[in-house]
This record gives structure tokens, C-alpha cells and sequence, in this order.
């Protein structure tokens, strides 16, 4: 059994939730994800898999 998980919605996920936790984090949360997409989208996620 091949269980792939994509490292994209496990941020989204872990930012909606701190949002909704601690919302004066939004700006922080959003600029780490739109970093670690961009780390992801420049290196291929071939190698981060989980």
C-alpha cells in the first residue's frame, strides 16, 4: 500500500488552523506559506516526499 501525501494542503491545513486560532498571525502565516510554495514550486517536490 503507496501512501503519498502532498506537503501543500498539510501547510494549508496547519495555517487555516492558526488563523483561526491566533487570526493577528495572518500576515506571518501567509508569507510563510507563499514562501514555502515558492521553496517547493523552485525545487520540485520530488525530493520532500513524506
Amino acid at each position: 500500500m503507496n501512501l503519498s501525501v502532498s506537503i501543500g494542503p498539510i501547510v494549508a491545513l496547519i495555517a487555516g488552523i492558526l488563523i483561526l486560532l491566533i487570526p493577528r498571525l495572518l500576515n506571518y502565516i501567509v508569507a510563510v506559506y507563499l514562501i514555502v510554495i515558492g521553496l517547493i514550486g523552485l525545487f520540485g517536490h520530488g525530493s520532500l516526499r513524506l
